[in-house]
């Protein structure tokens, strides 16, 4: 304590801890006070407006926005950080486009920047190599170890059916937030089409977006009640005129061309999405048939080789549908979505993102 007096009476700065130790992004948004701080976040993207966080084609190394998770969207959860002249050639995101998710320490201002909660005046920047590794999944799956078959699929069952359950007006809300363009907060993208489409045109009109049941609501006659009906891990946004176009299909190769939705197919009694969500579709279809046994006044849903199942509670075509998950493994957009409902709404996860081999072992 002496020698940190007499260094100050003699003119030697020095560093506060506070601005030595670094703090998380959550801690720097509720001490917007004017001190100076380190703080140890990722990087999720480029503020361009207060409630705008781009994720791509940036327009300038001026500045970075941090998050204490790389899965973050909501911009309230996140830290806008002004980056000063001498740092943008090693940390702009046009510059550096490799940052996104990576960790990074930075020291500067805690205040406002673009009318938003930030970090400004920076002074140091550091790190860049660490990726974030998201929620790790493996104490969630525990009593699974050495299961395989029958036996597996009931112990994934007795794990996901625990679960908060939304109301079919919730679901609106929640996918403007799992199923949000990373390139644009303001956007969703729609899941067969593929389309960057505003959130707030949701709705019934033509080219509005809709809400769609990826097992169609139909097989199991369950429509829209809180449960299947409203479990948003095959809840999506889609074109209305595309999502009338599936309508109650089952999934198969082959048919012709759907309006509106590039790479999409159908014909009198399948339907198949565009390529690289065709993985993805399957992947929600065996979260159905385990996570809805019959066991909570639902139908019990399964899978079978056929199409034109109708009103039955089943949905095909089972090889087809094995084959498009392993022809478009789960990639990041989809394992993001998956922790997002797990994290934020319905607290359960869809076991074939984390674990596709699981398909096979359950359905040889």
């Amino acid at each position: 304590m002496l020698v940190t007096v007499v260094l100050a009476l003699l003119g030697f700065g020095i560093t506060p801890s506070s601005a030595a130790t670094p703090i998380a992004v959550s801690t720097a948004i509720g001490r917007q006070d004017g001190s100076t701080a380190t703080v140890e976040g990722y990087v999720v993207g480029q503020p361009t407006a207060t409630n705008t966080v781009v994720r791509s084609n940036f327009p300038n190394d001026y500045a970075l926005a941090l998050a204490d998770s790389a899965s973050q969207t909501g911009t309230s959860s996140m830290l806008y950080v002004q980056i000063t002249s001498a740092f943008r050639s090693s940390y702009g995101l046009q510059s550096n486009p490799g940052l996104l998710g990576k960790k990074i320490t930075v020291t500067g201002a805690l205040g406002a920047y673009f009318s938003h909660a930030g970090l400004k005046n920076t002074t140091a920047f550091s790190g860049g190599g660490t990726t974030d590794p998201g929620p790790d999944p493996g104490d969630y799956y525990a009593g699974t170890e050495g299961k395989t078959g029958a036996a597996l699929k009931a112990a994934l069952h007795s794990i996901i059916a625990d679960q908060t359950k939304l109301s079919y007006d919730q679901v609106w809300n929640a996918l403007k937030d799992t199923d949000q363009d990373p390139a644009n907060p303001n956007n969703v993208i729609l899941l067969y089409s593929g389309r960057s489409q505003s959130k707030s045109t949701n709705g019934g009109d033509p080219n509005d977006w809709n809400r769609e049941h990826v097992w169609a609501k139909s097989h199991g006659d369950f429509g829209t009640a809180t449960g299947p009906g409203t479990d948003i891990h095959h809840l999506r946004p889609e074109d209305v005129s595309v999502n009338a176009a599936r309508g109650n299909l089952d999934f198969d190769n082959g048919g012709s061309a759907v309006a509106e939705c590039s790479g999409c197919t159908a014909d009198g009694d399948s339907f198949a999405p565009r390529a690289a969500v065709r993985g993805d579709v399957a992947r929600m279809i065996f979260y159905m048939a385990v996570r809805y046994e019959g066991t909570d006044g639902f139908a019990d849903l399964e899978l079978n080789n056929d199409v034109g199942n109708g009103s039955a509670p089943y949905m095909g075509r089972l090889a087809v549908l094995k084959a498009w998950s392993a022809a478009d493994p789960p990639d990041i957009v989809e394992k993001r979505r998956n922790d997002i409902i797990h994290t934020t709404y319905q607290h359960n996860r869809n076991p074939f993102i984390d674990h596709p081999e699981w398909i096979s072992s359950i359905w040889p």
